[in-house]
C-alpha cells in the first residue's frame, strides 16, 4: 500500500481499527495469478506473535479456502471511517477536494482449521465479539444439542498468522492547522456518523 511518511501509522493503531471494523475483504492469489476476494468478518488475536492472528470463516461451497489448502499468500483489507472533505472548508486559495480515511492490509498465510473444536471456538470468539455482554448475547449453546457441530460441517474455518501489518491514517496532515480544525467542525456538523467518527480520529492526530 502507498503510505506517505505523513500518513504512517503505529501497529497498535492497526489493531485498533482491525478491532472496532472487523468487516474486512480478504484477496488471495491463486496459482493463475487472478486474485480470488471474499467479504468476511476477522477477528484479530495477540497470539503472542509478533504481529498476532486473524481468524474466521468461509462457507465451505466458497472455493476460496481451497486456495488456502496450497499456502498461498493473502492480504486482508479493513476500513475505519472514511469521509469526503470539501475544499470550500479550506481558509480561501486554490484548494482541492480529497478523502480521509484510516485503512489497514494485513498480510499472511491462512490455515485451516479441520477439527470440530477448533472450529466451535473461531464461530464462539467471533460471536461473543459481535454480540457483546449482556444476559440477551446469544452464544453457541442456545442451539440443540448437536447442531452448532453439524453447522460446522457447512464451513471452513482458519486462521491467519500476520507476517506484515501496513496501517494508513490519511486525516488532513498535510493541511494547516486552522484548516484541519476548519474539516474537523464540518465533519462534526454532519448527520453521517461516518463523518463524525472520523472527525474523531482527526483529532487524534492533531499535534
Amino acid at each position: 500500500m502507498y503510505i506517505p511518511k505523513l500518513f504512517e501509522a503505529s501497529e497498535q493503531t492497526g489493531r485498533e481499527i482491525m478491532q472496532a471494523h472487523g468487516w474486512a475483504l480478504l484477496v488471495t492469489t491463486g496459482p493463475d495469478g487472478a486474485p480470488f476476494a471474499s467479504h468476511l468478518a476477522l477477528l484479530w488475536q495477540d497470539d503472542g506473535s509478533e504481529h498476532g492472528q486473524l481468524i474466521g470463516h468461509v462457507a465451505r461451497a466458497n472455493p476460496h479456502w481451497m486456495l488456502f489448502a496450497e499456502g498461498s499468500l493473502s492480504m486482508a483489507m479493513f476500513w475505519g471511517p472514511h469521509a469526503y472533505v470539501s475544499p470550500t472548508w479550506y481558509t480561501p486559495g486554490p484548494k482541492v477536494p480529497t478523502w480521509n480515511y484510516v485503512t489497514v492490509h494485513a498480510y499472511g498465510a491462512p490455515a485451516i482449521i479441520d477439527d470440530t473444536k477448533g472450529a466451535l471456538d473461531v464461530l464462539a470468539r467471533l460471536t461473543a465479539v459481535y454480540e457483546g455482554p449482556g444476559p440477551d448475547a446469544w452464544t453457541l449453546d442456545r442451539l440443540p444439542s448437536g447442531t452448532a457441530e453439524a453447522q460446522t460441517k457447512g464451513l471452513v474455518a482458519f486462521r491467519m498468522p500476520l507476517a506484515r501489518i501496513e496501517v494508513k491514517a490519511k486525516l488532513s496532515q498535510n493541511r494547516d492547522l486552522e484548516d484541519r480544525h476548519r474539516v474537523i467542525a464540518q465533519l462534526e456538523a454532519s448527520d453521517s456518523q461516518e463523518a463524525q467518527a472520523t472527525a474523531l480520529w482527526m483529532k487524534k492526530v492533531l499535534p
